[in-house]
């Protein structure tokens, strides 16, 4: 009786011990400052708000696993049939022209150039020619058995010049009408030549073409992260270089803008790349994955680390591209290494006039306002549009702030009913600056050197419009660009990402362009607004801001969005919610009054978002159904 008792204690005593020991592993596994943190963010936004934060969080966790698997789904749906691959072999051109292949080598792997060699000899486009500059002291024994085929051309350096030695030896070897580059470790789909030369018949002068491209691992069945690219984007192109590869050159073009540059190596392609768009608007984006880049120990695709006199080299390229181009900039690495930052200096400080539309919201507006006067640039008027208030309290902030402040006036918008159109371009008439600042009333400035970071861009004299990053009160991405054809119509894209992701391959966090951006926050030329007559009236509260950006593109400038300007917006907040008939057959009329003017960009597509991408998603997803093309 006694030894049972003494058992169950020993018994109990050892669960406990055990207990305790998994207790300690758990608490030291419990991350204190993210509960501090957790606990912070209840107080100032509320369990609710915490309990969406952390699901957007797992959300973006799944989304990058559901990606791989739709872009499974998408290969299999998009990607030549074996069908296919043989109407290709037997398809006739009316023009077929040669295409060499640069290819620079410094001991080359067997395995590597097997897989090269195979990938272009089975070709369903058979007119190329493959050059290879090998840079190793001596030829590698199995290098024969593969070149034996006409259209390769070999050649032995003996000595490793650098990259962009090794690759203007093989560019003296090419005698095509094109010239496309790659790398000894990467490796071309069969139906990528046809790719190239279809898309030369039906664009016979185009002189640059670049494609999309994925990665892979051993061997081309393991592929992964596909990196579906916009139209040309030069604001994209100089925050990192989103072309790289498939790159393939007119000769003439090559021939313009001579051969690669040993101070720019690790990064010859981005010079190159650089000078070409420098010297050729004939650019053509080929929405399809025509790259296989190698990943392996050695590589960038691995890790970034790997080759860091790289990133030096693509800092000096894109600072020799300003220079030829005469745009004064610092540029600057970020944190991830290969993306840049490029600061703009002020050409002047002229004065700009910031109009702010309002009605009753004393309470935001006095946010807003607040947060402009703390801004370092001081040359700017703000034009306040009063639009029918009733609220006292309004009145008094008026008189107070325009009494304490010489540049801000009040003027009185005295049309009744909510035309956001027609309001803006009324207090527009009061305006005095060069460059207008569209501003909600229902917005906060985060960072004070915001007015700097965004003019600093609109100088250009290749920009029109300047678009910045707004967010949710509860540090959520409210606005990071705007895409035609999201929803039907026009939509904001990386919505609800968290403010500290980057995005679909740097989108959000980088500057570089889209067809749209809010006039929530939007620095534009006053001589562009006037020129295509300020906002279209007729589109009344949604798609007007949208609608403006495109007649400006439409005069051949750019749109420009960056995430150096930095704003909390609560959104829409005094104005209410599209929930009666009247303001739901205003908003179908507005819908086809745009549809009606830019038919074009919704059938064709948005050129700064890829056909590959969703629509009805308001993030980059893969659209993994067949794609017409």
């Amino acid at each position: 009786m006694i030894k049972d008792i003494y058992i169950k204690i020993k018994l109990i005593i050892k669960k406990i011990f055990r207990a305790v020991k998994i207790m300690f592993k758990v608490i030291k596994k419990i991350n204190f400052k993210k509960i501090k943190k957790g606990i912070l963010y209840i107080k100032k936004y509320g369990f609710i708000n915490l309990m969406k934060k952390i699901k957007n969080h797992y959300r973006n966790i799944s989304n990058s696993v559901d990606m791989l698997s739709d872009y499974k789904l998408w290969i299999k749906n998009n990607e030549p049939t074996c069908k296919d691959l043989e109407e290709q072999k037997k398809f006739k051109f009316k023009y077929n022209p040669k295409i060499s292949i640069v290819v620079p080598m410094y001991n080359t792997p067997e395995t590597f150039f097997c897989d090269l060699i195979n990938c272009l000899k089975n070709q369903t486009y058979s007119n190329f020619e493959l050059c290879l500059a090998d840079g190793s002291k001596e030829k590698a024994e199995f290098i024969d058995k593969y070149i034996s085929d006409d259209r390769i051309k070999y050649k032995l350096l003996h000595v490793n010049g650098g990259i962009s030695y090794n690759s203007n030896e093989a560019l003296k070897m090419t005698t095509g009408d094109y010239i496309a580059l790659l790398d000894h470790d990467d490796i071309l789909p069969i139906f990528c030549l046809f790719e190239i030369v279809k898309c030369i018949n039906e664009n016979m002068d185009v002189e640059f073409i670049y494609t999309d491209e994925d990665k892979i691992m051993l061997s081309n069945d393991d592929r992964y992260d596909p990196h579906f690219k916009p139209d040309f984007s030069p604001d994209l192109l100089t925050s990192y270089n989103y072309i790289t590869h498939l790159s393939i050159f007119k000769r003439q073009l090559i021939d313009k803008i001579g051969n690669f540059d040993s101070k720019y190596d690790g990064a010859q392609d981005y010079d190159i790349i650089l000078r070409a768009t420098e010297n050729t608007k004939k650019i053509i984006h080929l929405p399809k994955i025509l790259y296989h880049w190698r990943v392996h120990a050695n590589s960038t695709a691995m890790s970034s680390e790997s080759k860091l006199y790289a990133y030096d080299a693509g800092k000096l390229a894109i600072e020799q591209h300003f220079e030829r181009i005469n745009i004064k900039c610092i540029v600057e690495h970020e944190q991830n290494l290969g993306i840049y930052r490029v600061k703009y200096t002020l050409e002047d400080m002229p004065l700009i006039s910031i109009i702010i539309p309002n009605k009753d919201n004393y309470i935001d507006l006095k946010k807003c306002i607040n947060s402009i006067l703390k801004l370092t640039y001081k040359n700017y008027e703000i034009i306040i549009i009063e639009n029918n208030s009733k609220d006292h309290k309004i009145f008094k902030y008026y008189d107070k702030i325009s009494k304490n402040n010489d540049n801000i006036k009040v003027v009185n918008y005295k049309e009744t009913g909510f035309n956001f159109s027609k309001i803006n371009n009324f207090g527009i008439k009061y305006a005095k600056g060069k460059y207008l600042l569209l501003l909600n009333n229902d917005v906060e400035i985060i960072n004070k050197n915001m007015l700097e970071e965004m003019l600093g861009i609109c100088q250009r004299s290749d920009v029109g419009i300047v678009g910045a990053k707004l967010f949710y009160y509860d540090d959520t991405v409210q606005h990071a660009g705007v895409v035609i054809g999201i929803g039907g119509i026009a939509g904001h894209i990386n919505k609800l990402i968290d403010r500290n992701c980057i995005g679909y391959y740097s989108r959000a966090s980088v500057i570089n362009n889209y067809s749209a951006v809010t006039a929530a926050c939007m620095l534009i030329k006053k001589e562009l607004f006037d020129k295509v007559n300020g906002f279209d009236e007729n589109l009344k509260v949604a798609f007007n801001d949208i609608d403006l950006c495109l007649k400006v593109r439409k005069l051949n400038y750019l749109v420009v969005y960056t995430p150096y300007a930095k704003l909390y917006h609560f959104e829409s907040k005094s104005r209410g919610l599209e929930n009666t008939p009247e303001k739901i057959q205003r908003f179908e009329s507005e819908i086809n009054i745009f549809r009606e003017k830019w038919n074009d960009i919704i059938k064709n597509g948005d050129p700064y978002f890829n056909i590959n991408f969703r629509l009805d998603m308001p993030v980059y997803y893969i659209n993994s159904n067949k794609i017409k093309s």
